[in-house]
């Protein structure tokens, strides 16, 4: 299996995202810790899982663009089938936990 990383300016991207996300969770747990109305609760969380989504776009974007396509031009039918392989098993995640 061949890994390829992400560049670093992509690695600062998701990063960057992903403190924010962090931040937002804090924010959430002060709103529960305030006895926040749960409406408003629920609309911070539905903004975290938004993040969060966006964070794996990135994320499968990169993957796509490196490692699946890598396998495609090595004519490296194992590795093609564990890539398609790899995608299935998380469209299938992503199906059943939305």
């Amino acid at each position: 299996m061949m890994i390829l990383m992400m560049s670093e300016e992509q690695k600062k991207n998701v990063r960057e995202r992903l403190n924010r996300i962090a931040g937002q969770v804090g924010g959430v747990q002060r709103m529960v810790e305030d006895g926040r109305y749960c409406m408003d609760i629920l609309a911070q969380t539905r903004s975290v899982i938004a993040a969060l989504r966006a964070v794996e776009d990135l994320i499968m974007e990169n993957h796509l663009k490196t490692c699946v396509t890598q396998a495609i031009k090595n004519d490296d039918t194992e590795d093609q089938r564990e890539k398609v392989e790899e995608l299935m098993q998380i469209l299938a995640q992503f199906r059943k936990y939305g």
